[in-house]
């Protein structure tokens, strides 16, 4: 006799999928715990020395691996691993503050990530919103002075994105303890383009003539048209997720910076894998091209 309630079955594969996904995040922080407190002995040691290295005046970072994160740990959605590396952000802005560094620039959104499927772009977007939204509200924004401004082409942007920047450009504008830049809509090759642009708009609009314009054109023309305009350039780039390459960021400005590739996904990224990078550029010899 059959039984008056349907019973939905779920599929052998999907159900083994699921056990497996599960099996490895709880694998995965059982082993997390027991090297806790080692790495924290460790951290502390590394926290103490870092006070005494010489620090870069600006950081460049690559927020790379949310999307794998969130398939790694079988996230209900690969936003949910953009929204995850969003809280992250939050704890590296203190480990700046804690480490005396006074300007980042964060790349979170690229001109390339506009090809992805546009329910993601939209998710994604819409998170970036919601978050600069909330940054608004955030009282360490006011009280380390902290202030916000976004490169990059952000005339592709949706409106309601763009009034958020605005709004946070313009309540921050005043600050002068902590620069956070966000590349947003950025490119690097775009930026040199609109860079070389704009100079020559500019030298055209002053009624000079290309072959007025060539003979004085140098590195020193362009470098107040780039989308960094009165920021020193990055001392020290970091890149999470095991990609070893800059994809385009900050090509212009990154002619000297040191370079650090961290294996960890983004939204891994701990304050000792932050230690590590700060020691690896303390380690090094600046040379400049010299």
């Amino acid at each position: 006799m059959q039984s008056s309630a349907s019973t939905v079955e779920r599929p052998i594969g999907q159900t083994a999928s699921i056990s497996w996904a599960l099996l490895k995040f709880l694998l995965g922080r059982i082993n997390r715990l027991l090297k806790w407190p080692f790495y924290k002995l460790y951290e502390h040691r590394l926290s103490k020395a870092a006070l005494r290295w010489a620090r870069p005046e600006h950081i460049g970072i690559i927020l790379d691996g949310n999307r794998r994160f969130a398939r790694q740990w079988g996230l209900s959605s690969l936003i949910a691993g953009h929204s995850i590396g969003a809280d992250k952000l939050d704890e590296v802005l203190n480990w700046c503050f804690e480490y005396n560094v006074p300007c980042a620039t964060i790349w979170i959104f690229s001109l390339d990530n506009f090809d992805r499927d546009p329910e993601e772009v939209k998710g994604l977007l819409d998170l970036i919103e919601t978050r600069t939204r909330k940054m608004l509200q955030d009282p360490r924004i006011r009280d380390n002075k902290i202030r916000l401004r976004y490169m990059g082409r952000l005339d592709l942007l949706p409106d309601s994105l763009r009034e958020a920047i605005a709004d946070i450009e313009e309540t921050t504008k005043d600050h002068d303890q902590f620069l956070l830049n966000v590349a947003i809509a950025y490119g690097g090759r775009e930026e040199i383009t609109d860079a070389f642009r704009q100079y020559l708009t500019d030298q055209q609009a002053a009624g000079k003539a290309l072959e007025d314009i060539l003979p004085t054109l140098d590195a020193d023309s362009i470098k107040p048209f780039l989308y960094t305009s009165g920021l020193p350039d990055p001392d020290l780039i970091i890149r999470t997720s095991g990609e070893v390459r800059l994809s385009g960021f900050l090509l212009w400005q990154s002619a000297y910076a040191e370079y650090y590739f961290c294996d960890t996904f983004w939204p891994d990224f701990r304050k000792i894998d932050f230690l590590r990078a700060l020691r690896s550029y303390h380690l090094r010899q600046r040379r400049f091209g010299r």
